[in-house]
């Protein structure tokens, strides 16, 4: 048997800014907070959601697990994200990827995936 996905957890300088920047990217609400960890989730009984815990010191380097989002127009959700706060980042994926990679307010790299071909 296997296991089920429950979180993904987020080291975050500021869980609580970082965590509601998240919550209205993917229209997640916050289902827990505390001053060292910010749950957010689609509904309180949905999976996975996503735990912002505080860390010391700033994000370094490329990140080793990313979230891919898919949205129906990926251009203007590109556009919506940088307008709330997010940046394009380069790293390494080229002109020809299919995604356009941002980073939140905080560093953390995320993909911003064209709709399926049906």
């Amino acid at each position: 048997m296997g296991s089920r996905w429950e979180n993904l957890v987020v080291d975050a300088l500021d869980p609580a800014r970082l965590a509601r920047w998240w919550a209205e990217a993917l229209g997640y609400q916050i289902t827990y907070e505390r001053p060292d960890e910010v749950e957010i989730r689609r509904t309180p009984d949905a999976v996975p959601g996503m735990v912002f815990v505080p860390v010391a010191d700033a994000k370094s380097g490329k990140n080793r697990l990313h979230v891919d989002l898919r949205p129906a127009d990926r251009e203007a959700e590109v556009e919506r994200l940088v307008n709330m706060g997010a940046r394009h980042v380069d790293v390494g994926q080229g002109a020809s990827a299919g995604s356009i990679v941002l980073a939140d307010p905080e560093g953390n790299e995320f993909c911003v995936l064209k709709q399926r071909e049906q």
